[in-house]
């Protein structure tokens, strides 16, 4: 496949959905000239589920495979047993060979929505690391010097707050930086918070007599709570890989105030566009944002489960809150006695994490059995076959005795 020059695609890959470039001029000219590129995204499987956030950097590999250069999704099955520091103000904890295999499981499964597989190079840094010895690990180490590591943020912090930073986790940014030299990467792609790791691979590469990789940083893409960054850890994401209705119904539930940052980073509207929903919610009298967030709702939706889905997801969204019906599909739960207290059956039916989650919901009016509001969370439930609990907006449970 011969590679695309199109300056347009290379001005879209070089600044859509993108913070920074290092060094612009120079990949500017690579991607000019048409030389077959290798493109590298790193990814550590800490947790089993890839979410929109890392779609982000995902549609940033398929550009590049598009345009035909080699994309590499390296699956850091090695480096996620120690765990990598970048955002982090305390040492993550140590994952065991076990759980980092059943995190990756899926992961290729869940990238191959956006990128294609057949085409794509999948690697594993166990590859090399798992023939490396200790040796290896002290001349690779004694290429770089303890100010060089410690210069880091997070490490900064933490230091000054009298907070433990890891032997490991100064390895980290070394070990990450390696990958780039056994995959020969030219180019790699990171979010923002990972800049200080792409940049070591730059000075790992030089080490090793190589042409330094160029790098493209990507803007982290806000949660659900509008707070901090998308994080399974925090709770406020959505994985793509989920049903249409849930990823419909949790766009929806985003502050009005992330409408414009999602439609940017995480769609192919024209910018045009989107700067003009921009203007209408700048308006006192503009679209009302519940038109234009239900337009992203959609448009995500379509990107990953289709046109049809997608318009059904918002029938069924419409049917629930605008005109207060019940969902057409609610999960089953096989209740074993008649009488439950209530923590008991929330807990047990799914719809808390655990019966401490379950007071506060009931303490909050956050329970609906059979349309009533529930408030003592000490009272004790008769279930009945076909008996409906709601817990907030998206959450339903029909009982089957």
């Amino acid at each position: 496949m011969s590679i695309n020059t199109d300056e347009n695609k290379i001005q879209d890959i070089l600044e859509r959905g993108v913070e920074e470039v290092i060094v612009e001029e120079h990949l500017k000219k690579q991607l000019k000239f048409g030389k077959k590129l290798r493109i590298k995204f790193g990814i550590d499987p800490t947790s089993a589920d890839l979410h929109l956030g890392h779609t982000i950097l995902l549609r940033k590999l398929k550009q590049f495979q598009d345009l035909g250069h080699q994309i590499i999704l390296l699956i850091g099955d090695h480096t996620a047993r120690i765990g990598d520091p970048s955002g982090r103000f305390t040492t993550r904890k140590m994952l065991t060979e076990k759980q980092v295999k059943q995190n990756m499981k899926d992961y290729t499964k869940q990238a191959g929505k956006i990128i294609n597989l057949k085409k794509t190079e999948i690697r594993y840094n166990s590859e090399w690391y798992d023939k490396k010895d200790v040796r290896f690990l002290m001349h690779l180490a004694s290429k770089f010097t303890y100010a060089q590591v410690i210069a880091r943020d997070e490490f900064k912090k933490r230091i000054t707050k009298d907070i433990d930073v890891s032997m490991l986790e100064l390895y980290y940014p070394i070990m990450q930086g390696y990958d780039s030299v056994e995959l020969k990467a030219d180019v790699e792609i990171g979010g923002t918070d990972q800049k200080f790791n792409l940049l070591f691979g730059r000075k790992v590469q030089k080490k090793f007599d190589m042409p330094q990789q160029d790098i493209i940083t990507s803007p982290l893409l806000i949660g659900t709570d509008g707070t901090g960054k998308m994080s399974k850890s925090v709770g406020n994401y959505i994985k793509f890989t989920e049903e249409a209705s849930k990823i419909y119904g949790k766009i929806m539930s985003i502050p009005d105030a992330l409408i414009i940052h999602y439609f940017k980073l995480l769609t192919d509207r024209p910018l045009e566009e989107i700067e003009k929903f921009q203007e209408e919610l700048r308006k006192i009298d503009g679209i009302s944002p519940r038109i234009i967030k239900a337009e992203l709702a959609k448009e995500i939706v379509k990107m990953y489960h289709g046109a049809k889905k997608a318009e059904q997801a918002e029938q069924e969204f419409n049917k629930v809150f605008r005109d207060k019906k019940m969902p057409t599909k609610m999960a089953n739960f096989k209740a074993s006695k008649e009488i439950y207290p209530i923590l008991d059956l929330l807990f047990e039916a799914g719809l808390a994490n655990s019966k401490g989650e379950a007071r506060r919901l009931v303490v909050g009016n956050g329970v609906k059995i059979n349309d009533e509001i529930k408030t003592d969370w000490k009272e004790k439930i008769k279930v009945e076959n076909g008996m409906v609990i709601q817990v907030g907006k998206l959450k339903y449970v029909k009982i089957k005795l």
